[in-house]
């Protein structure tokens, strides 16, 4: 008989995968992101979310409003988050000049819906055609403001849909 601690019983591990559709929009609807403003934008939330410890699956970015497909971690602040991804984006894009002619400027409030894993590929696919169904940014005119009410051409491209399977190939599922 061995004396000493007792055995404790194995501990099972299930991975914790939350999935969610975050969207928000810019002041007053107005179509504030151009070009240059939507460049700065992709890059910035892929960070600002992985700072966050959250993964962007799928990202769409229009004249007026963003949608973002994400994987969050076990443990989030929802409010940290969209924090870090609205007020630090509009602020550095002010502060570097991304947003030269209109300040770049969220409204007030976010929705963020959850999402399941047999959603993931209508969602992602209804994210990636933003541009088809809302245009993509315009490219600025030089010395022009982006004015109000000026809608983009539709996007002809990424017309390609999400696949069930890619979507398990980007999730290692």
């Amino acid at each position: 008989m061995v004396i000493g601690r007792p055995r404790r019983p194995p501990v099972f591990s299930v991975p914790v995968r939350i999935y969610a559709h975050l969207s928000w929009t810019c002041w007053a609807r107005l179509p504030l992101i151009d070009e240059p403003v939507a460049a700065f934008l992709q890059p910035f939330l892929l960070a600002e979310a992985k700072r966050h410890g959250a993964r962007i699956i799928e990202i769409g970015v229009v004249p007026n409003h963003v949608h973002l497909l994400l994987e969050l971690p076990p443990a989030y602040d929802v409010p940290r988050l969209v924090q870090g991804l609205k007020g630090a984006s509009a602020r550095l894009a002010n502060r570097d000049g991304h947003a030269r002619n209109e300040s770049l400027r969220w409204d007030a409030g976010y929705d963020l819906r959850s999402v399941g894993l047999k959603q993931l590929p209508h969602v992602a696919n209804y994210i990636r055609h933003q541009e088809l169904k809302h245009g993509s940014p315009k490219p600025r005119v030089p010395n022009q403001p982006f004015r109000a009410g000026v809608v983009a051409e539709p996007a002809l491209q990424r017309t390609d849909s999400i696949s069930t399977s890619r979507v398990r190939s980007l999730l290692e599922i």
